[in-house]
Order: structure tokens, then sequence, then C-alpha cells
């Protein structure tokens, strides 16, 4: 079978199996905001098999791979640490200094430290932080989906995480940069 028809038939099949996919991934417990990429990615997997001829059940096999990557998209979202609100209130000690040298000294390592992030990621802490926005009103105004602005705050809050001493990042976040 040449590649074209390899291809052919994997289009057919998708037309004709995306539905049941979906819904097969939906009893799984896949997330809503999930299952177009996991069905997506199971389709992509079997297009990357070589011997798709050999295959007797090509829907069962489908299915498996999409149950599979369920598997491995649950396994790796345990494995997150996604932003919490509570983590925010333990950063910040009640005991901040207030004098203009650590106020200066602050800003300077804050500003460093969003230098790192892109420019996406800079403007979301600044609404989340600044502004007092939700992940949704944020999503609203920019016309995002809200999984994609809390992903993108997500990783942009870890990568703040790591680059500032928790005493500089409760400055950032309780407004006070």
């Amino acid at each position: 079978m040449s590649a074209a028809d390899a291809k052919r038939r994997l289009s057919d099949w998708f037309r004709q199996w995306r539905a049941p996919l979906r819904r097969f991934l939906g009893r799984l417990g896949a997330p809503d905001a999930d299952i177009d990429d996991i069905a997506q990615e199971a389709f992509l997997r079997l297009l990357r098999y070589d011997n798709a001829e050999l295959i007797e059940h090509p829907q069962a096999y489908l299915f498996k791979i999409a149950a599979n990557v369920t598997s491995e998209w649950a396994l790796r979202a345990s494995n997150q640490q996604p932003h919490r609100e509570e983590w925010l209130e333990g950063l910040a000690g009640g005991n901040q200094p207030d004098s203009p040298l650590f106020i200066e000294q602050a800003r300077r390592e804050v500003a460093r430290a969003m230098a790192t992030l892109t420019p996406r990621q800079q403007q979301l802490l600044w609404l989340y932080f600044s502004d007092s926005l939700t992940y949704a009103e944020i999503a609203a105004a920019s016309g995002e989906t809200l999984r994609s602005v809390r992903k993108q705050f997500e990783k942009g809050y870890e990568r703040l995480r790591n680059e500032l001493d928790p005493e500089l990042l409760g400055v950032f976040t309780h407004g006070r940069y």
C-alpha cells in the first residue's frame, strides 16, 4: 500500500471514528478541554505506525491508543504543580521590610526575573496581580480560552517562582512592586 493510500485510509477513519472516539474519551473521564487534543494525538500515533495494513481491527486499535494517551496525560497532569492561591498566602510573610532600599532592590530583582518570561506571560502576571483580574476575565478580554490563559499564567508563575526568592515573590504578588 502506498503512502498516499495509507493517508487516505487514515483520513477516512478519522471522518468515520472521530465522533465515537470523542464520546469514548468522555466516558474514560478525559477532561473536556483535552478530548480533541487526545483524539488528535491518537490519530497521529496511528499515522506514524508504519505497518497500518497489519492491523486487523483498526478501530479497536485506535481506541486502545486513545486510552493509553488519556492515561499518559492524566499521569502527566498529576505530576504537575499548578498555581494555587494558598501558595501565594504562604510566600508572603507578614514582616516585609518597607525600607526604600529594600523596595528598590526588590524592583530590580523582580524586573530581572520578569525579563526571563515571554511577553505574554509578563502581561498575564501583571493583569492578575496588579489589576486583580481573574483568569476568566483575562480570557474574556483577550479572546483566548480559559485553558490557554491558565497554562500560560502557570508557566510564567512557575518560572518566576524559580527565579525569585520567596520574599521577593511576595513583594511582587502583593502589589508592592
